[in-house]
């Protein structure tokens, strides 16, 4: 089934935008059930609570009254979600008959076990068909390290990578063209940085990394990349957040300090734009720039979390929606409740990295501060030359890669607009190359 991007449907966005909105966006969790071992996750599959499946009748209820609400991206997240693949299949189906333009879910990468057996291709083929014969507009797979012995063993699935190298190409054949999904902890760091390191040392570490990373998946076959970026908050006791969603945990490798979290989001910042051209990188510059500073000392400038008020969260265990995954003890109760139109919270929250809100609250912010605030958002973007540069790059980039279109292949013809000029290289300064310090 052919899914694109429709004129229609970006100008019905654009109009959101002119009302003082962000295109809304809602994360089901589907089920908290896993068959992993990730130590950076509090759903792994030794971790001792009662497990939960959300009801398919009020999932399929959640789905109508999002699509009637004007919801414009749906997520379906775990546990992992193709533990119940019945289920989540049926409502991926749901969700294109009713008209949402992105749906989106992926795997923790236990379906790629045993690529040697005798019936991988049949078994990857027919998973194939499966969601090409659905709207699904994005298909991730989680990747902890580009050493495979390091990825397999976090996650305690022996054989996946192999496995995802062969299943690529058959995706390919049908359509689907899946996305590497780094989840940044420890692992993503060739060695582990001293604890009295210096900033540039730490920063070093994780460029490398990162560098590994972009090589590996582009060697796999991948051709869409994006980062999910450590979350961590039972450490913090100034923080006011709650996780009701369970993709969190005290472990050592998702332990960051301030100063390793300002290393990190300035060497992924370094390192994107050496390889946008080579693969689809959904992470932002704008928001990473932003988390940068964040995490610096100097001045927050960045924009408010919409979690609340036009992106949402609903957990598995009741059924209930939340401003987001982090934020539990602000149960907004069933979603079908909700009133979209006049959201129930005002953006205001900073407290935490979740990508799946933060990226686009930044780099759609611009836009919804035009509405009500002109003279502010033109005054930001003029304080901050490099912040203006990384957002117009982000937008022009944005639709170079097709809204990073996960049913169909990259234009290779525009992304090579983004090759980095000779400039970008190590040794050179971040200032020439317009990348954050």
């Amino acid at each position: 089934m052919s899914v694109t991007y429709s004129k229609l449907s970006l100008m019905r966005h654009a109009l959101t935008l002119a009302r003082g909105r962000i295109p809304s966006q809602l994360i089901i969790q589907l089920t908290d059930s896993c068959n992993a071992t990730c130590p950076q996750c509090g759903m792994r599959r030794n971790a001792p609570f009662r497990r939960s499946l959300l009801p398919l009748e009020q999932g399929r209820r959640i789905i109508d009254h999002a699509a009637n609400s004007g919801i414009a991206a749906l997520s379906f997240t775990g546990g992992e979600p193709f533990l119940h693949a019945k289920n989540l299949l049926t409502l991926i189906h749901c969700a294109g008959e009713a008209g949402i333009p992105f749906i989106r879910t992926g795997t923790n990468g236990f379906l790629f076990k045993n690529p040697d057996s005798a019936d991988f291709t049949a078994r990857i083929s027919r998973l194939a068909e499966s969601l090409a014969s659905t709207r699904l507009y994005t298909f991730w797979i989680s990747i902890d390290s580009p050493d495979p012995d390091t990825h397999e063993n976090m996650r305690g699935l022996p054989g996946v990578m192999k496995g995802i190298e062969r299943a690529l190409p058959i995706f390919h054949q049908h359509g689907v063209f899946p996305a590497a999904n780094l989840g940044i902890t420890k692992a993503i760091l060739p060695k582990r940085p001293a604890a009295q390191a210096d900033a540039e040392s730490t920063r070093e570490e994780f460029r490398e990394g990162f560098l590994a990373f972009y090589r590996r998946v582009i060697d796999l076959g991948f051709t869409i990349a994006n980062a999910c970026y450590p979350m961590n908050i039972e450490t913090d006791p100034a923080s006011s957040l709650s996780a009701v969603y369970e993709a969190t945990a005290a472990d050592d490798c998702v332990r960051f300090s301030v100063r390793e979290k300002h290393a990190m989001f300035t060497a992924l910042a370094e390192t994107i734009p050496e390889f946008r051209s080579r693969i689809r990188i959904f992470s932002p510059l704008s928001s990473l720039h932003a988390l940068a500073q964040h995490y610096s000392g100097e001045e927050d400038r960045s924009y408010p979390c919409n979690g609340g008020s036009d992106f949402f969260f609903i957990d598995a265990k009741d059924g209930n929606t939340y401003p987001c995954g982090y934020r539990g003890s602000e149960n907004l109760g069933k979603f079908w409740d909700l009133d979209l139109k006049n959201p129930p919270r005002k953006r205001s929250c900073r407290e935490c990295d979740w990508e799946c809100f933060r990226d686009p609250s930044e780099l759609l912010g611009p836009f919804q501060e035009l509405c009500s605030a002109p003279l502010g958002v033109a005054r930001r973007l003029l304080r901050d030359k490099k912040l203006t540069d990384l957002w117009l790059s982000d937008l022009r980039y944005y639709r170079a890669s097709d809204y990073f279109n996960g049913r169909r292949g990259p234009d290779d013809r525009k992304l090579a607009r983004f090759a980095p000029s000779p400039l970008c290289t190590k040794e050179s300064s971040h200032t020439e190359c317009g990348i954050p310090s």
